[in-house]
């Protein structure tokens, strides 16, 4: 259980509905501050929640002094948009909040640390929890965060739907085959197919710890209304999301 008096998450079950690789979106559970807590169901399988940064708001700035460290705080303080540090703060508090319960610590003292690069081995690579088999990730894009906490390695990506000049710019970065298919598509379907590719690929990407740095021509991952069988074996799938977004998560599949 969480160790504070506030700060607590509703949750319902990692997903109402639909399971990691199946054709079914899984659903995330919403995150709410002052609500009772139970603990995520056990296992590798990642448990995802979205936050709201808008509702969410006052009970993540009221946390936020107690609960981000100094380098959090001063991130947060960085930002020049409202928005951006809004959901910035209701992304990070909602986390650590998330990890304490799942820790049985205070969401304060959860231990985050930078994995090493496996491109360089510089000391910029994921967020992890230190020392812990516990895994997550961390997106949001406008008012909209999509977390995970899992057993396993996860990665997770939400964006809002791209604006055609967006598409136009990007795509060719893409790997040849989906760039193709988008330029099969008309015009009006290519902006929600390139962000559902967007979403998938860089929840792999995160997934595997390189993030964007590795090549987005490298990893097939698919345009369609599904994804593409994961790279490497592992299993992308497409998550339930307001209208106006795409999103991903990506885990690694069974051992042989």
């Amino acid at each position: 259980m969480v160790r504070e008096t506030a700060g607590r998450v509703t949750h319902r079950r990692a997903y109402t509905h639909g399971m990691i690789g199946s054709p079914s979106l899984p659903v995330p559970t919403v995150f709410e501050f002052d609500r009772p807590v139970s603990r995520p169901p056990a296992g590798d399988a990642p448990s995802l929640w979205t936050v709201d940064a808008v509702g969410q708001r006052a009970g993540a700035e009221r946390l936020a002094p107690a609960v981000l460290d100094a380098g959090e705080l001063a991130r947060a303080g960085s930002f020049h948009r409202d928005e951006d540090r809004r959901c910035y703060v209701a992304a990070h508090v909602a986390l650590r909040v998330l990890l304490g319960d799942h820790l049985g610590v205070a969401a304060a003292r959860v231990p985050l640390v930078r994995e090493p690069c496996p491109n360089c081995g510089g000391p910029h690579g994921r967020p992890a929890v230190d020392g812990n088999g516990v895994h997550f990730s961390l997106s949001h894009a406008a008012d909209l965060a999509l977390l995970a906490v899992a057993g396993t390695a996860v990665g997770v990506d939400v964006e809002r739907i791209a604006a055609p000049r967006t598409v136009a710019e990007v795509s060719a970065s893409l790997h040849p085959t989906e760039i193709a298919e988008l330029d099969a598509l008309p015009e009006s379907e290519r902006p929600a197919a390139f962000t559902r590719a967007w979403a998938r690929k860089e929840s792999y990407l995160k997934g595997i710890g390189t993030g964007l740095s590795r090549s987005l021509a490298l990893d097939y991952v698919g345009t369609g209304p599904l994804p593409a069988p994961g790279p490497g074996g592992w299993i992308i799938t497409d998550v339930a999301v307001p209208e106006g977004y795409a999103a991903a998560v990506a885990v690694p599949g069974p051992r042989r």
